[in-house]
């Protein structure tokens, strides 16, 4: 009796939805990192050893020399939970032979409703507002009218860093608003994402020391980790309102709290920070002013459900030899 053909193995090193992986399992041999926490290094190490495939994000997982040698040279694909690339070695994966997948376009959505929510929430300081219940403050300060007094949206200058997909995206629903003003500013002018909305192209400088609120939507690269540093903050407004959607290395967390505990700037609200998950034992958490979430911007059920679908499509063809559906680089 002849042998059955082997299924390609591919690791998990993130759960995810049933319907879309239970499609990966009927082709593939799937290993799933087990518990609630994100797996240390050597687990992830440990996991990826032998594979054919491999399902990553960002939080914790580098994929470098030391992890594409542990897999060794029969892995064919990779496909991460995530936009963002910054833990890939791109260029050792396309030494190496190893296609590279991400999860663009179906994420924009959630990501974006994120980004205003955090802002929303940060201008009318929502996290205070809920522990004043807690505490029993409410109706105890009716003759201070400005008690807990927000941020107007309306008639405000938006100042987005990075007018890709998510800024685009976040720049849209803010306009509604009837605010003031759009401006944005990046490595590139966008005429045809820019003009249909009124945004402005300013420089850096420009954007800080107009806006009041910025928000953080640009991909990573060298030149903008750290760019929001102690100079930074010292030309924002000090009513001026901080979200940062795109990663936490974009963003000094210690020049950022010396800027909100100070009243250097007004408030922030972040998605991402450095390290994740933030410590509990974080400076940012102990500030009234600083509202974070722990990295969701793309936790809706609909946008998980399609990001999976998007990986289990990407597997499939790279382990196939097919083109990936949405790759990092073309080979």
């Amino acid at each position: 009796m002849s042998e059955l053909p082997k299924l390609p193995k591919v690791y998990a090193a993130i759960s995810m939805p049933l319907e879309g992986m239970n499609r990966l399992r009927k082709l593939c041999q799937v290993t799933v990192h087990e518990g609630n926490q994100d797996p240390t290094r050597q687990e992830f190490l440990d996991g990826a050893r032998g594979m054919d495939a491999l399902i990553v994000c960002p939080k914790t997982m580098t994929v470098d020399k030391e992890l594409l040698d542990t897999a060794g040279s029969q892995l064919k694909v990779i496909v991460t939970h995530s936009v963002g690339l910054d833990h890939i070695d791109i260029d050792l994966c396309k030494e190496r032979g190893v296609k590279v997948g991400h999860t663009p376009d179906v994420l924009t959505t959630a990501t974006a409703e994120q980004g205003v929510a955090l802002l929303m929430a940060t201008a009318r300081r929502i996290q205070e507002c809920i522990r004043a219940v807690k505490d029993g403050v409410w109706g105890t300060v009716w003759d201070n009218a400005m008690w807990l007094a927000g941020k107007e949206i309306a008639g405000s200058v938006i100042g987005i860093v990075g007018l890709g997909r998510i800024g685009l995206a976040i720049a849209k629903r803010l306009a509604a608003f009837d605010v003031s003003k759009i401006l944005y500013t990046g490595r590139n002018l966008r005429p045809e994402s820019a003009d249909p909305i009124g945004a402005e192209f300013v420089t850096f400088d420009q954007l800080l020391e107009q806006s009041d609120f910025v928000v953080v939507a640009c991909s990573v690269n060298d030149s903008n980790k750290g760019l929001f540093d102690e100079a930074a903050f010292k030309k924002m407004k000090n009513t001026a309102i901080l979200v940062n959607i795109s990663r936490g290395v974009v963003v000094d967390q210690d020049a950022l709290y010396n800027a909100l505990k100070s009243g250097e700037i007004g408030a922030a609200g972040l998605d991402v920070t450095t390290p994740e998950p933030l410590p509990t034992s974080s400076p940012l958490l102990t500030l009234p002013n600083c509202l974070v979430t722990p990295h969701i911007a793309t936790c809706t059920v609909t946008t998980r459900n399609a990001m999976c679908e998007l990986i289990v499509d990407n597997i499939l063809a790279g382990l196939e030899g097919r083109s990936l559906k949405t790759p990092a680089f073309l080979y």
